[in-house]
């Protein structure tokens, strides 16, 4: 007796592209590195990727707040990926907020040839602006994964990552010494105390 699966041959390949995404210290990272290892686990040809100005834990590895890491491949830029994903299953992406707005058509090259694709990013910057080109893989997706951090003034779930040093660039990699998770009530408190700080000073 042949089965359905036999009739029809070889199971096509199917991509695909999910979106872990979220604020900082909300564990994206970490669960881009589970999902990574559970497709190695599963013995599918994994490769990652990182934009190469992220070297915080490790130049070679991605790495969680938690420090749980992976072997990963620093690029400069989006086209690279395209380059180097080659004879792969699964493909993830970490930090893809800080990629040029190319890897939105890398995505979709990736999972049109039936790899399936894992990108995490930050959605909105320090500001709650929507963050480089997020927006544009969220909307692809076939799958949206948002994850929260923990607001540090009141323990509700974090909105934003809100920067504790005075710096206007958008891309300044940092930890808790630099940011903090915040609700959007508490992101709003500190919006207004900071506004209001330079009058007091003048008192």
């Amino acid at each position: 007796m042949y089965s359905e699966r036999d009739r029809q041959g070889p199971r096509l390949r199917r991509g695909s592209i999910e979106v872990v995404c979220g604020s900082m210290f909300s564990g994206k990272t970490e669960e881009l590195i589970r999902r990574m290892k559970r497709a190695q686990f599963a013995k599918l040809r994994v490769e990652i990727f990182k934009p190469a100005i992220d070297v915080r834990y490790s130049e070679e590895e991605v790495v969680s707040h938690d420090r749980r890491a992976i072997q990963s491949t620093p690029v400069e830029s989006s086209s690279s990926i395209l380059l180097l994903a080659n004879d792969v299953d699964v493909v993830g992406i970490d930090e893809a907020q800080f990629f040029d707005m190319g890897i939105v058509e890398v995505c979709n090259e990736l999972a049109n040839r039936g790899i399936r694709v894992i990108v995490a990013g930050l959605d909105m910057d320090y500001k709650g602006v929507p963050f480089g080109p997020m927006p544009a893989l969220l909307a692809i997706a076939e799958d949206v994964y948002k994850t929260h951090a923990i607001c540090v003034h009141c323990g509700d779930l974090a909105y934003v990552s809100h920067r504790l040093v005075e710096s206007d660039k958008r891309v300044l990699l940092g930890e808790t010494e630099k940011y903090e998770p915040l609700c959007r009530h508490c992101y709003e408190k500190a919006l207004r105390a900071a506004e209001a700080e330079p009058t007091a000073n003048a008192d």
